[in-house]
């Protein structure tokens, strides 16, 4: 979230047309955006973390014979890790399965964790190389950073939250609900912290939906343009107006949020302050996303890859506290993924 890079539009679980999903509207007045009333999206994006949170639907456990697949397709990679492709890469039984797994994110619940990635013993090039290999049978490849790094490492470098142009990767401090620019993200935990660092989601299509049902007044605003800070620098170019909330070709909805960049946007010269509506919307937002009913927590352990639909969930993390040897540090692999052409 935040990052300059802009998403990519694809079909499937925001959501199907609901009851009048947009409904034409003779005047405008509460809940509407133009002549356009804001209506709830249906469809398997909208779930709650306490209703699944006992669930193993979400879940994938690679069994002896695909993690051997993974151990020898690593073995095999003979390229640098940029140029890792599903070709280069087979998984003759696992390969089926991550299929399935690009099918849920797309149109079902938009999240997937897989449990049992062969990461120990691993070299750290041959974890990127795994985790590249893993994500190219999910989506193509999106480049990250200045440098258009094929992944990014996540973890602390004693970066401080408090200056406005942090990466949100660079630190150990919590992370607000947020949605990063790409279509997908995957994230492979080589090592966990030491305490905290869990991994928390929510279903940005039900809380969108509940804010509609609740403060339909203020659902509207979700579609007007906010300022938000690519954290790019300190001119213009780093400070960009889009919407929230987005409709979806063919139903649904696609929420871009991130309150730490909506918020350090303000340090923009030319950026108006929150108007008390705007402000009332973050709270509510905030409530929402941190609401038990809504989160579903994960403790990401070693092998772990959890792969997210930015268009309809939101995650956080919660801070965390690191061993002080550097090899025994926490370590996660964050990649990017469009569902549609690699770019």
């Amino acid at each position: 979230m935040g990052e300059d890079v802009r998403p990519w539009a694809i079909r499937g679980c925001g959501g199907r047309r609901g009851k009048g999903w947009w409904a034409e509207k003779q005047t405008a007045g509460e809940g509407t955006v133009g002549a356009m009333a804001v209506a709830e999206v249906l469809g398997p994006g909208e779930w709650l973390g306490a209703e699944i949170r006992d669930s193993d639907a979400w879940r994938v456990r690679l069994d002896d014979r695909q993690r051997q697949e993974v151990l020898s397709a690593v073995r095999a990679a003979q390229p640098a890790p940029g140029e890792i492709a599903r070709e280069s890469f087979p998984l003759p039984t696992l390969g089926p399965v991550l299929r399935r797994v690009r099918e849920e994110l797309v149109d079902g619940r938009g999240f997937v964790l897989i449990q049992g990635v062969p990461t120990d013993g691993m070299s750290e090039r041959q974890c990127e190389i795994a985790a590249l290999g893993l994500a190219g049978h999910v989506g193509g490849i999106v480049p990250q950073g200045p440098d258009s790094a094929p992944l990014m490492h996540v973890r602390d470098t004693g970066a401080d939250p408090a200056r406005g142009q942090t990466r949100s990767y660079e630190h150990s401090g919590r992370l607000g609900y947020h949605s990063d620019p790409t279509d997908i993200v995957g994230l492979l935990c080589v090592r966990p912290a030491k305490s905290g660092g869990l991994s928390s989601i929510v279903s940005s299509v039900a809380v969108h939906n509940e804010l509609v049902r609740t403060r339909p007044a203020l659902a509207g605003l979700l579609y007007q343009p906010w300022w938000h800070d690519r954290r790019t620098g300190d001119g213009p170019d780093s400070f960009s107006t889009k919407p929230i909330c987005t409709p979806r070709a063919g139903g649904g909805v696609s929420m871009t949020y991130g309150p730490d960049y909506l918020r350090s946007a303000l340090r923009g010269a030319h950026v108006p302050p929150f108007t008390d509506a705007q402000q009332e919307v973050m709270d509510l937002l905030d409530q929402l996303t941190n609401d038990p009913r809504f989160a579903l927590t994960m403790d990401l352990r070693e092998g772990d890859m959890q792969f997210l639909n930015n268009h309809v969930v939101l995650h956080g993390r919660t801070a965390y506290e690191d061993h002080s040897e550097p090899g025994r540090r926490r370590h996660l692999l964050r990649l990017w993924l469009t569902t549609g052409p690699a770019r």
